[in-house]
């Protein structure tokens, strides 16, 4: 009950004229993003996170939450109809969504994906509303030991999961961790390779390394790339934007199912949108009545997938918003715009930021009504901005960037440091290295040495205060269970018999 009256309260604030403008930039600019091949939340939220220094908080985190949601919905687009998908999570959307394009029902995949992901998005949202106050009275139960081994396992499971390579992510996890530690010791005064630069004292900006990863190195490897590949055939418009019946039949099992893949997954430290997608897409594969349509444009397949990818999104944010643990790339850079404005995440958050917090949710079901509303009657303006020549794009994330953090703190040094962490980005990209491990570990480094230096003062310098309490010593098995099974499984499959 309180969580109800809490969310009625929410909704006030998030019905006024200003915070409802906030959330419809967000939704728009979102679905923009989501559009654009190769522009995610993540890169996009990042190019704005220096308007923090500018805009109340409030209104700023529900602009970011509209561009999360925003962007998954119109990842769709690109993946129907230019099979190129925006962000990893719709790969799969577009192994039936294109064929469906190619059929002549390239508005019924437009449809079966945008009712999808608000029904979706709906039940992800109405999950995090009840589930998170349960989640922030376990964590309540906390101490510094059990933090500390939270971190750890968010750290491993973020750098074995997010990218191709479990090695590539735990050194890009390491340099995060390098860069955390960068500044003035909290404990002893000392200085900590700061290499003499009074900037370094106060540690690195995360704000100007998300944004020189994200934006910079994005542009710059995305206009490496073009120089070698062309891009993809947009299709035509084709088909009513209204579902059929029997479109409407096969499809809404389909929304359910996809959605109760997405929010649980989402919200595992390990979680993130991709597997509960496949999972989806395999279900529906096993369960349709018309097997022989997957892989020439069963609509099941499209939507399914596009459910769970938007239950997902919900999902991470129940671990950001309560544990103030992140989950993906995006989430991430949303801690780093927390941390700007000062406000700490975790179990204190929903009684030191209430109002913030629950506008936030409100905000949630309102821009899925948003989303609903944006995404059908202007199908043809996204096609249209799918023309739009890549060498512009970049350009301008380059200059934005750079006005952007320049503005922030009339810091030239900033800006080095910017393109510094921009050419760190391209190389990652280049060499396959995921670039949110050292985000996460940038932002959680200060956090889990601080924790880890509270339980051994409490503990009087004993280690063993780690793994002598039952919650910490399952987190930390956890962790070490998401380091070793990968490798051990392929011995195991290798072995000869």
């Amino acid at each position: 009950m309180q969580s109800l009256d809490a969310l009625l309260g929410g909704f006030a604030n998030a019905l006024q004229p200003v915070t409802l403008m906030w959330g419809f930039i967000g939704c728009f600019v979102g679905t923009l993003v989501g559009v654009l091949p190769g522009i995610g939340p993540a890169l996009t939220i990042a190019l704005l996170l220096p308007l923090t220094y500018h805009v109340p908080a409030t209104s700023m985190f529900v602009m970011f939450a509209g561009i999360y949601y925003g962007a998954a919905y119109g990842g769709s687009t690109t993946s129907i109809l230019l099979n190129t998908p925006g962000e990893s999570a719709s790969v799969v959307t577009a192994l039936e969504g294109n064929k469906m394009a190619r059929r002549g029902r390239a508005g019924q995949a437009l449809a079966t994906a945008a009712i999808g992901s608000f029904v979706a998005g709906t039940i992800g949202t109405l999950a995090l509303t009840f589930v998170a106050p349960w989640v922030v009275e376990a964590a309540l139960a906390f101490g510094p030991a059990e933090y500390f081994s939270l971190m750890v396992l968010s750290l491993v499971a973020v750098s074995a999961v997010l990218g191709n390579s479990m090695l590539r992510g735990l050194l890009s996890l390491a340099a995060g961790l390098l860069f955390g530690l960068i500044g003035v010791d909290l404990q002893t005064g000392q200085a900590r390779f700061a290499f003499g630069k009074a900037e370094l004292l106060d540690g690195i900006e995360v704000t100007v390394a998300a944004v020189g990863l994200f934006a910079v190195g994005e542009a710059l490897y995305l206009a490496w790339q073009g120089r070698e590949s062309k891009a993809g055939e947009v299709m035509k418009m084709s088909g009513s934007l209204w579902l059929s019946r029997s479109d409407l039949a096969r499809s809404w099992k389909a929304w359910i199912r996809g959605a109760l893949y997405g929010f649980p997954i989402g919200a595992m430290p390990a979680g993130g949108a991709e597997l509960p997608t496949l999972l989806s897409y395999y279900t529906e594969k096993k369960l349709s009545r018309h097997p022989e349509e997957f892989g020439h444009g069963a609509i099941e397949g499209v939507a399914g997938p596009e459910a769970a990818n938007n239950a997902a999104a919900a999902g991470v944010l129940m671990p950001l918003l309560t544990l103030g643990i992140p989950t993906s790339a995006t989430a991430a850079i949303m801690l780093s715009a927390f941390q700007g404005y000062g406000i700490q995440t975790g179990p204190q958050l929903f009684s030191t930021q209430g109002s913030l917090v629950w506008t936030l949710i409100a905000s949630l079901y309102i821009g899925n009504v948003i989303l609903l509303v944006l995404n059908l009657p202007l199908v043809s303006l996204w096609v249209k901005l799918l023309r739009i020549p890549p060498p512009w794009l970049y350009a301008g994330i380059i200059v934005i960037s750079t006005a952007g953090v320049y503005g922030a703190g009339n810091s030239v040094f900033n800006v080095a440091l910017l393109y510094g962490f921009g050419l760190i980005g391209f190389v990652m990209r280049r060499f396959d290295f995921p670039a949110a491990p050292l985000i996460v570990g940038l932002i959680l480094a200060p956090m889990a040495e601080q924790s880890m230096r509270q339980a051994l003062t409490i503990s009087q310098g004993d280690w063993s205060t780690f793994v002598s309490r039952p919650l910490s010593a399952s987190l930390l098995a956890i962790a070490a269970l998401l380091l070793l099974a990968p490798p051990l499984w392929r011995w195991l499959r290798n072995r000869p018999t």
